[in-house]
């Protein structure tokens, strides 16, 4: 249905199919960005809306090699990135570490733990882990969102993994087993 509303709005300059095109993918967009911007709602509205002109003024440039929602989170990635740079050449960075990703957890406690642990990682640990699990694209997608090679990707949702299992084994529910002895 994606590559019909495009093929519709670059063929008669059909701005209602690209319309429609953002109502579908606008809150997965905007859910990235406040993602990437801990929070920051009218910063991931400000940038999602930079994302969504800039995918307007180049859908000609959409092949259709991923799908368009992948092809649209890379832009919005690539927003996102770029207001980074400039926060940090204006020094409104936090020591260059601004695309944390947030807690997903229920319980507080917990959520507290996770946010500290995920701060810790590498930024490209952060950015692979909330393309990958918290967004729910394959490596391949995060890989092409990312600009970064395949093997590079999963080597970050590896490690990622692999630490944060390690900082927060005190949250692994313990076995029934250990639990009478």
């Amino acid at each position: 249905m994606d590559r019909a509303l495009v093929a519709r709005a670059l063929l008669g300059n059909d701005s209602r199919a690209f319309e429609q095109l953002l109502r579908r993918h606008q809150g997965m967009v905007r859910a990235q960005l406040r993602r990437l911007l801990r929070g920051d709602e009218a910063m991931a509205d400000d940038l999602a809306q930079e994302a969504f002109l800039l995918a307007w003024r180049k859908l000609d440039q959409f092949r259709g090699d991923a799908r368009f929602s992948t092809w649209l989170y890379r832009i919005a990635y690539s927003c996102f990135l770029q207001a980074c740079r400039k926060s940090v050449v204006a020094g409104d960075a936090d020591d260059g570490e601004v695309d944390r990703l947030p807690a997903m957890s229920r319980s507080i406690d917990l959520q507290l733990d996770l946010e500290r642990a995920m701060q810790r990682l590498s930024t490209a640990e952060q950015a692979v882990l909330l393309h990958c699990v918290q967004l729910g694209l394959s490596h391949d997608e995060a890989a092409y969102v990312l600009g970064m090679p395949l093997g590079t990707v999963k080597t970050h949702a590896t490690r990622g993994k692999a630490k944060l299992k390690n900082w927060l084994a005190a949250w692994r529910p313990v076995p029934d087993e250990e639990r009478t002895s």
